[in-house]
């Protein structure tokens, strides 16, 4: 079953920060059509990364995007973000869960590893992303996932997000094995038109937010 705040599918933009144009940009990103954006800022400035996630959190509210804090349930429960994202490393999805209720998209990274995924998928997370799938800029040494892993995963019973290296013209493929959710950092927001970057990787779900051209 898919949680009730998830799009049925779509462009997963994840922001790239800090950056000093942020919030211009994850609105360019939002207008392009991005179904999901995630706040990602491995920083520790407590003070600007919680008023970046409330100003981030309040964009996507009104342009009807789920907004996800990266790998801080703390900043998600502040911030009052309606999913969090967890990786290997950070918080378990049990003391996620007990902090952020059953209200809160709680989704998690699987890497390349089926048996990570059910375990997460039977443990109630609500997405399960996989991946690198191609060649990362954003992460050169990541693990590497294929096609075989998603057509495994779509019998989990819960919605796929792949990552890593994805770009509008190796996409097809993610969506046609079951991927949800395309998760891409640099193709977005690394492009001198952000906006319209997000539109190429939206027009490939025509059941997503696809804002015309």
């Amino acid at each position: 079953m898919r949680h009730p705040l998830l799009p049925a599918g779509g462009l997963y933009a994840i922001t790239d920060g800090p950056r000093s144009d942020l919030l211009d940009a994850a609105a360019a990103a939002l207008r392009g059509g991005a179904a999901l954006l995630q706040y990602r800022d491995k920083t520790k400035n407590v003070a600007r990364r919680l008023a970046e996630a409330r100003a981030l959190a309040a964009l996507c509210d009104e342009a009807g995007a789920l907004f996800v804090v990266n790998d801080d349930v703390e900043l998600a429960l502040t911030c009052g973000a309606r999913a969090v994202h967890l990786g290997e490393s950070d918080a378990d999805l049990a003391t996620a869960r007990r902090r952020l209720g059953n209200e809160v998209v709680i989704g998690v990274s699987c890497y390349d590893s089926l048996d990570r995924a059910r375990r997460l998928a039977a443990a109630g997370a609500d997405y399960l992303a996989f991946g690198a799938f191609f060649s990362s800029p954003t992460k050169p040494q990541a693990r590497r996932a294929d096609l075989d892993l998603l057509r495994a995963g779509t019998g989990l019973g819960v919605p796929l997000v792949a990552i890593g290296g994805i770009r509008p013209d190796n996409a097809a493929p993610l969506i046609e094995a079951g991927a949800n959710y395309l998760a891409v950092i640099s193709e977005v927001f690394g492009q001198p038109d952000i906006g319209a970057a997000a539109r190429r990787f939206a027009s490939l779900f025509p059941a997503s937010r696809n804002p015309p051209a």
